[in-house]
């Protein structure tokens, strides 16, 4: 083994985080199974690289016994005895067996060896930097797409971003920078495997917490965000500084705070609200901008029905029950919603409907455009 290839253990090391011990670890091993397949040789051998010669040797090992049944396993007490009155039964000597054409063998072992242990580490670093970054967001560059995913370079790794997770208002073009929340990160046979999204909440939230410091550093709290991707996300925000305006401070003088973040998600609309521990005004705050009049609970059932003036039933309920489902999925609510003057006739006639009742499914029964 040449001084070179020690080197290059060395250089190995500094550009790629392998340590030397693991490669000469990982050599020594592929030499054993090298010399068995090359050589014929079935008996237990050991090779050692001996780093300050830079030269490997092959040792046969054999354990010291009473009777010997096989020569190239063992060796009889007074054989042993005779090489060194110390040994025992039970203890294991070496002998020497390096062939003389050993060194070629070992050089393409070691290169075999080399490319393998760089493609594990590789594979080994990317996942344990990617998985630091889950549930982060990360600068990206559109690469390619296929029917299936949207590639998304991500520095060292080509990131997938599946269908569910694209933007519907959004169509990604080669070079195209994009954020993207690190959701994913799996280590497969094929090495590792990291998945962003441009639909997930919590890129919401880690947007906010980038361009709000106060949300950084815990002086407003974002409660709780219900978005749907791309046309609209509502969140709750407070904070246990009573001279702070939660709010306020996430929307940002003359809106810019929010601003930026409604760009970079395309345009995507943003409801900021109070949080608040009554379920009631909670529940109101959730209902921006619509009007309401009374919060009526049913425990049991975790929903509740809110009354609101005739002419704000469209705006309470939004356009294709956005409004509503948004404010449900915010407060954990279920959420029914009456005009004013059908409350009596309800509460009149238990079993009726009212034709303006609305709740929370995904398909109102009365149109919901604003």
């Amino acid at each position: 083994m040449s001084k070179e290839m020690l080197s290059a253990f060395e250089a190995l090391e500094k550009e790629k985080g392998i340590k030397k011990e693991v490669i000469i670890d990982a050599l020594e091993a592929a030499l054993v199974s090298a010399y068995k397949r090359n050589y014929n040789k079935a008996q237990n051998v050991e090779v050692i690289f001996d780093e300050k010669k830079s030269d490997i040797k092959v040792y046969a090992l054999k354990e010291v016994v009473e009777e010997v049944f096989d020569d190239r396993l063992e060796i009889s007490f007074p054989d042993a005895l005779k090489i060194n009155k110390a040994y025992e039964l039970g203890d294991v000597l070496k002998f020497e067996v390096t062939p003389k054409d050993f060194g070629r063998i070992a050089a393409q072992t070691a290169k075999q060896v080399i490319m393998q242990r760089v493609r594990e580490a590789e594979r080994s670093n990317i996942f344990n930097e990617y998985s630091q970054y889950q549930d982060e967001v990360v600068q990206g560059e559109v690469q390619r797409q296929d029917n299936k995913f949207v590639y998304v370079n991500i520095g060292r790794v080509e990131a997938l971003m599946s269908r569910a997770d694209q933007m519907p208002n959004e169509t990604y073009k080669p070079q195209d920078r994009i954020k993207v929340l690190v959701s994913k990160v799996d280590n497969t046979t094929k090495g590792p495997q990291v998945f962003v999204s441009r639909t997930h909440a919590d890129l919401v939230k880690r947007l906010f917490e980038r361009e709000v410091p106060e949300i950084y550093d815990g002086t407003v709290e974002i409660v709780s965000i219900a978005r749907e991707a791309g046309d609209r996300t509502k969140m709750a925000v407070r904070s246990d500084n009573k001279n702070i305006d939660a709010v306020g401070t996430c929307v940002g003088q003359k809106g810019a705070r929010v601003q930026t973040i409604v760009d970079e998600l395309g345009g995507e609309n943003m409801d900021i609200i109070n949080y608040e521990e009554d379920s009631s005004d909670y529940i109101a705050n959730a209902l921006n901008p619509a009007e309401v009049i009374a919060v009526q609970f049913d425990e049991e059932q975790n929903s509740c029905l809110v009354i609101v003036p005739d002419y704000q039933l469209s705006l309470a309920i939004g356009k294709r029950g956005q409004n509503v489902r948004l404010a449900a999925r915010l407060t954990g609510y279920k959420i029914d919603i009456k005009a004013e003057s059908e409350v009596e006739f309800v509460e009149d006639t238990e079993e009726a409907e009212a034709s303006t009742e609305v709740s929370t499914d995904d398909s109102p029964s009365e149109s919901t455009e604003e």
